[in-house]
Formats: structure tokens, C-alpha cells, sequence
């Protein structure tokens, strides 16, 4: 959704830490609207959340931002701590970090930092909200990245608020447009990505590479069968409108 559309606010609500007005919340098949703070608790634990602006504790070092959560509400031993956070830093490309402070590092390595700390625990559900904002395009893409790769490879559900489109075909595979605080539509993304005139409706467009196909085929009648949403996608149809054969990519 655009911005101002509610994403955050959803996530806040997964997480109980706003109370909705109406309607119901669940979390692992559990309505969580009336439960007690206590309660919530045990909820959160298997719960990661990144907010946008990462979080992260000043005075601590990379160390004790990553691993907080397993000092404050865990038993583990602290040499266990460190071995959990030099894993997750390794995961990240940030082992050579773990005794910096926040300072000393970049946006986007303070950004996978946070990432890091969501990651600590082992929760079975990772939040983010807007995880590419303020990066540059090339950062953008590396972090949806590692955001895929930790999906894949450790099996944990990723729910993302974000406004990049042109980021999302490549990288998820259910989408939800959310407009002043209402779900507009889900699908995959070619079925949310299939009508630009409501995308439009609620401040939002196709993704560039989609839009120049749509142009070429809606007004210079060029013969495309669908409109595609990735690269990928656009140099198969180009090729096939031409009839050429693609030829292996390098």
C-alpha cells in the first residue's frame, strides 16, 4: 500500500501492541484481541520484528543488540548468546562486526543488524516493515535477497510491509493491497498487478518494466499476450512477439 495506507498498523496488531476496533486478530490460529499482556507474551516469543527505523540501541554494541532479547527473557548461558549472534551476524555478512558499535556502521549494515536481532531467537514468524527504506537501489535488491534466502533456508514466515513494486514480483509470492485501512485485493502478484486502473485508484502503479510493456502493447498495438511484471518475464515476451529465440544469458 501506499504510504499512509495501514501496513504498519498491521503489523502492530499481529503483534499486540495495538487492540483493534473491530474484527478479530489471529496468530497461529489463537484470537489474540482480549489476551492479557502476560499472555501476549508467550505469543511474541515466536515472533521477529524489524521496525522501520531498526531500533537499535545506541549504547550497545552489535553483540548486545542482537542478542538482547536472549540476555533479557532467556536462561541461555552467555557464551551460548554469542555463539547464536556470531551465527546470525554470519548469516548476514556481519560477523566481523559483532563488537562494533552502531555508530560505526552504515544504514544498511545497521539495517541487517536489526535484521540479525529479529533472527535470534528462532521465531517461526519475522515482521518487517519496509525493510528497503532508505536504501540505495542496489541495496534495496541485496536485502530482498537475504530476506529470500532466509525464507527459504530456515523455513521462517516473512510478512512485509513495503511500497516497492517493482521489488515485489521478484521476490514474494502473496501480496495484499491494503488503502486507508481496508484490504483492496490478494493474490499472487500477477493477479493483484492485473488491474492498473485500481492500482492507480489507491496510489500505486505497475511496476516500470510492466508499464512499458502495457504502453508499447496498448499504444503502439504491439502483439503481447500478457503484460509481465519482472524482467525476466518482459525479455521472454519481447523475444516471443518477435519471434526470436532467447539465447542463454551470461
Amino acid at each position: 500500500g501506499a504510504s499512509g495506507a495501514g501496513k504498519s498498523v498491521v503489523l502492530r496488531l499481529i503483534l499486540g501492541l495495538l487492540r483493534p476496533d473491530s474484527g478479530t486478530i489471529r496468530v497461529d490460529g489463537q484470537h489474540i484481541d482480549h489476551l492479557k499482556e502476560r499472555e501476549l507474551m508467550r505469543i511474541r516469543a515466536g515472533i521477529g520484528m524489524m521496525f522501520q527505523e531498526n531500533a537499535l540501541f545506541d549504547s550497545l554494541t552489535v553483540l548486545e543488540n542482537v542478542g538482547y532479547r536472549l540476555y533479557e527473557e532467556t536462561d541461555m548461558p552467555k557464551p551460548q548468546v554469542r555463539r547464536r549472534v556470531e551465527e546470525v551476524l554470519g548469516f548476514m555478512g556481519l560477523e566481523d562486526y559483532i563488537d562494533r558499535m552502531p555508530a560505526e556502521l552504515s544504514g544498511g549494515q545497521r539495517r541487517r543488524v536489526a535484521i540479525a536481532r529479529a533472527m535470534a531467537a528462532k521465531p517461526h514468524l519475522l515482521l518487517f516493515d519496509d525493510p528497503t527504506a532508505g536504501l540505495d537501489p542496489m541495496g534495496e535488491y541485496r536485502m530482498m535477497e537475504i530476506l529470500t534466502r532466509l525464507n527459504r533456508e530456515s523455513g521462517v514466515t516473512i510478512v512485509m510491509a513495503t511500497h516497492s513494486v517493482d521489488l515485489v514480483p521478484v521476490f514474494l509470492s502473496r501480496l495484499h493491497i491494503l488503502s486507508r485501512g481496508r484490504l483492496v485485493r490478494s493474490g499472487t502478484p500477477e493477479e493483484v498487478f492485473g488491474n492498473r486502473d485500481e492500482l492507480a485508484g489507491v496510489k500505486l502503479r505497475l511496476p516500470y518494466i510492466a508499464e512499458l510493456i502495457h504502453q508499447l502493447k496498448s499504444g503502439d498495438s504491439l502483439p503481447f499476450r500478457r503484460v509481465p511484471l519482472t524482467v525476466g518475464e518482459a525479455r521472454r515476451d519481447i523475444l516471443e512477439a518477435f519471434g526470436a529465440r532467447p539465447h542463454a544469458q551470461q
